[in-house]
């Protein structure tokens, strides 16, 4: 299977979550961390977030 990473527009614009929202998230352990992609660049694994939307949907439908 290849992966593939997203950046953040595209994060945004997947989960539906601003910037700061995810960074916020990331800081607390509930939202996937970023991977570096050079010096200025980091993107996130596609698998990641959808695993991570996936959780939202399961936890959703639990309550």
């Amino acid at each position: 299977m290849s992966k593939s990473f997203k950046r953040l527009k595209s994060v945004i614009g997947t989960v539906g979550l601003s910037r700061s929202t995810i960074y916020a998230l990331m800081a607390a352990g509930k939202f996937p961390k970023s991977i570096s992609l050079g010096e200025r660049s980091v993107g996130w694994l596609e698998s990641d977030i959808q695993a991570w939307i996936d959780s939202r949907i399961s936890a959703t439908n639990e309550a």
